[in-house]
């Protein structure tokens, strides 16, 4: 069934990975969010959604929903390869990045200047924490 002007409706699970998407996409570098804060953010709008749905959502943004982030969206990532989401710059509650993709995810984090903690495995959310309502500062 299509919406107005011949687009099709997001469905429940893709309107929810649309949303988690777009913020990730907007984590400057150099600072990390995490699953449960960007999910908290989500559910503001959305009413919906936790951390495991946040990481489905971030395992599953190169393949099932990459048709949610627009064509044209290069961000700079591990090994100066383009990703069209930071994966990176999201983290567990502890401050660790995924398991799987540890080193790659640190080398980033290191190269971009994130605040790592002194055995640099895992970020100091202290003061690499990033809220959406801040203003985006380069430097």
């Amino acid at each position: 069934m299509e919406g107005q002007a011949g687009v099709v409706p997001l469905t429940g699970a893709e309107e929810y990975a649309a949303a988690v998407l777009a913020l990730v996409r907007r984590i400057p570098p150099a600072r990390a969010m995490t699953y449960g804060l960007i999910a908290e953010i989500v559910a503001e709008d959305l009413g919906r959604g936790g951390p495991r749905q946040v990481g489905n959502v971030m395992a599953a943004s190169g393949d099932r929903y990459q048709h949610l982030v627009p064509e044209n969206a290069v961000v700079v990532g591990p090994a100066q390869d383009d990703f069209a989401v930071p994966w990176w710059r999201v983290v567990n509650a502890a401050g660790s990045p995924p398991a799987r993709h540890l080193t790659a995810a640190l080398d980033a984090l290191r190269a971009e200047g994130c605040p790592l903690t002194r055995d640099g495995r895992r970020v100091d959310l202290k003061r690499a924490i990033w809220f959406p309502d801040e203003p985006d500062v380069t430097s």
